[in-house]
């Protein structure tokens, strides 16, 4: 374990896919949609290259200031900072790839306030095994001192793993997470607006399935009123609990026809919960890599898969899917034969994504198709949308994307700490700009001005009240 940096092979990575370039100027200058850009700090995810020696702390101070200027440079929406309750583990062990020392993401966003001036602050918080009272005091307080800028990505965990960490401990069935998660967010909210809008404290309650709460809060409305609500989810229950409840959703997919769907299915949900399309932004992450050319752009993003998912890690993540040890198989070598073990503890900490019977055979047609070994099939298997080529066909890609509605814009994963995003900032986001796809000034002080959200009440200042 390292308190700067994991070893040097990364964990199991996404890697970036090529996608078709639209067709040429599909629209004319200016008549584009406008699109929204969030930087994801990286390190908790399994895109970082921490063989790369570019790749920095994720624990000093200036590594986060160098991304949020950046990103405050390009006039991003938010900064957006990942978070876990527990290590994970493999094999009984802490994981070897994971990343140890990462300072708590509220502590991280109030410093980060402190040098940025525009730029929102999004920090993953779990709603299981945090109280309504205590945490919607927590960010209240962050968009105060950052005069309106705070955002909450909302988390839930369903792993009694990781409730050990906890004197409650045990867990919650996926059902009944979200439950507890909309009730939290719910009482969050009455608590941010219990104080009336010429800055008097008024008592609340709230009495329900999971919280029984009552008292008086101790900060009056910040300057947006309410901090932004963010979701990632994209089972049927997190698309409802989005639709219901959220004002952003982080979200993943692979291809524009996928993007599309989802698009138009949580949208389609909103008027059943009383809103209308704009209330919702659905920002899916992605991963870019930027050239010269389209070539060298290719060539890039291929060298940067392979540094992503070594042999190790191409097996790690046959583990995860096949819920067994297979430190034994040759990474260069054929997928297992046998099915996957359904109930396992390998990998702790980590989720299964779906069945992984259905997960294991997707894997064996993928390798079939393409004659793929078991480290090239993680290469193709783990990937997320990405976008790659020139700087032109980047920002090109990127609109097309929004203009076809499958998505209202995009949260970058960069692969590198710091470092990640200087060259996105610096040679496309000028071309966004061009197309009249992309802001050139921030138009608002707040981070709702940013997402073009309405602003539930905002607070009276004592001079506005006197006037």
């Amino acid at each position: 374990m390292s308190h700067q940096r994991p070893p040097q092979q990364p964990r199991p990575a996404p890697p970036q896919q090529p996608r078709p370039t639209p067709a040429r100027r599909s629209q004319p200058p200016g008549t584009h949609r406008p699109l929204h850009l969030a930087a994801h700090f990286p390190g908790v995810n399994s895109t970082t290259v921490w063989s790369d020696p570019r790749s920095g702390s994720q624990i000093a101070f200036d590594s986060f200031v160098h991304l949020a200027r950046t990103a405050e440079r390009g006039l991003f929406d938010f900064f957006f900072l990942a978070e876990g309750l527990r290590l994970r583990e493999h094999k009984g062990r802490i994981h070897d790839l994971d990343v140890v020392g990462r300072p708590e993401s509220l502590a991280v966003l109030n410093a980060v306030a402190a040098v940025t001036e525009r730029l929102g602050l999004a920090a993953t918080v779990n709603s299981t095994f945090n109280e309504p009272y205590e945490l919607a005091r927590r960010l209240a307080s962050l968009d105060h001192l950052s005069d309106g800028r705070a955002a909450w990505n909302v988390v839930t965990s369903s792993d009694a793993f990781t409730g050990e960490n906890f004197r409650r401990g045990g867990y919650l069935d996926r059902a009944e997470r979200y439950t507890r998660a909309a009730e939290f967010v719910a009482t969050a909210r009455e608590l941010w607006g219990s104080w009336s809008p010429d800055g008097t404290p008024r008592p609340f309650a709230h009495h329900g399935r999971h919280f029984s709460i009552e008292g008086e809060f101790t900060l009056p409305r910040s300057p947006q009123g309410h901090p932004v609500v963010i979701q990632a989810g994209d089972s049927a229950e997190g698309r409802d609990f989005a639709a219901s409840t959220a004002d952003v959703i982080f979200t993943r997919h692979g291809t524009l026809a996928a993007g599309q769907e989802f698009y138009a299915d949580v949208k389609g949900r909103l008027p059943g919960y009383g809103r209308t399309a704009d209330d919702l932004k659905i920002m899916p992450g992605v991963t870019v890599v930027v050239g010269d050319t389209d070539a060298e752009a290719q060539e890039k993003a291929a060298e940067i898969r392979r540094l992503q998912v070594s042999p190790q890690n191409a097996l790690l993540a046959a583990e995860q899917v096949w819920g067994t040890d297979l430190s034994g198989f040759d990474p260069d070598g054929p997928l297992p034969a046998f099915d996957p073990v359904i109930d396992s503890d390998v990998v702790q900490g980590r989720v299964r994504q779906g069945d992984p019977r259905a997960l294991a055979e997707k894997w064996r047609g993928l390798a079939r198709a393409k004659n793929l070994s078991l480290r090239e099939t993680a290469i193709e298997a783990t990937g997320r949308q990405s976008f790659i080529g020139s700087a032109a066909t980047v920002a090109e890609a990127m609109s097309h994307f929004v203009d076809s509605r499958a998505a209202d814009g995009f949260i970058l994963v960069p692969h590198l700490t710091p470092g990640g995003l200087d060259e996105f900032v610096d040679q496309v986001v000028p071309l966004l700009q061009e197309r009249g796809a992309f802001r050139t000034a921030y138009t608002g002080p707040t981070l709702r001005d940013h997402l073009g959200l309405s602003h539930p009440a905002t607070r009276q200042t004592p001079k506005d009240a006197a006037a």
